[in-house]
């Protein structure tokens, strides 16, 4: 099983706003588009994005549906270079976006802001990849040790540098063994008082790139995946398992 991340899945309510924010402010440009009957799928990232790279999915359903964001996803990180968070941020506030959590306000470590549809974008300091590249996507779990044990057991990937354990929550990072740095990490947080929370359906799912579609199914069905979508119901294109708190997580391959 390949294990790298392929791409995070977002749903827009108006797909032109949303192509008009990430290419302006993002300087993302689109690398892939699947037109269906109902549905319209666009892939965004920088033009320099590595090739292990993340990209970003907008989906965009025909049937001008709304989304609740929830709150077991929260975030994808982007990259700037380790001297430009502030200018960073401080462009995409001339250009007019939402002002969410500056710099200072989160100790001058990296920074927030939100698209059109209220998704969290973290900004960070980074000294690998393209600028706005994506960093991690962060999801909320409600049992730590279950979290790692579902990345761990079932994609074998590897806990990496970046754990930080609070007073009141932890944050793990995970990626397959030998990721380079430019790939998309898994950030699992952990609060520490019980919470539940709620999935909403502005998030979608992340994508892990595998070797074979049926072999890495057959695979995880032997690790004891969730059986969402197998392959078969996807016309052996991609497939669908979930984790323990039920985010969505497609399979897909690459040439």
């Amino acid at each position: 099983m390949d294990g790298t991340l392929d791409h995070v899945m977002i749903r827009v309510e108006d797909l032109e706003e949303s192509l008009d924010w990430y290419q302006t402010h993002l300087n993302y440009e689109e690398k892939g588009r699947w037109e269906a009957d109902t549905f319209t799928n666009v892939f965004l990232g920088p033009e320099d994005v590595h090739e292990d790279g993340a990209l970003l999915e907008l989906t965009y359903n025909h049937d001008g549906r709304t989304y609740e964001i929830g709150d077991a996803w929260g975030h994808i990180a982007v990259r700037v270079p380790e001297d430009a968070l502030q200018e960073s941020y401080d462009q995409l506030m001339a250009e007019g976006v939402e002002d969410y959590r500056d710099p200072e306000s989160c100790g001058n470590r990296y920074a927030f802001v939100t698209d059109p549809d209220g998704h969290e974008i973290e900004i960070v300091k980074r000294d690998h990849g393209a600028k706005w590249s994506i960093d991690h996507t962060m999801i909320r779990v409600e049992d730590a040790d279950e979290a790692l044990g579902y990345w761990t057991r079932k994609f074998e990937y590897t806990e990496v540098p970046g754990r930080w354990e609070a007073d009141s929550f932890s944050n793990y990072f995970v990626a397959p063994e030998d990721a380079p740095d430019e790939a998309m990490k898994v950030e699992l947080t952990y609060n520490y008082d019980g919470r539940e929370y709620t999935m909403g359906d502005g998030w979608g799912h992340v994508a892990v790139r595998v070797d074979d579609l049926d072999d890495a199914w057959d695979a995880l069905m032997t690790r004891e995946a969730p059986d969402y979508r197998d392959p078969a119901s996807c016309d052996h294109n991609y497939a669908f398992t979930k984790d323990q708190d039920g985010h969505e997580v497609e399979l897909v391959t690459r040439d």
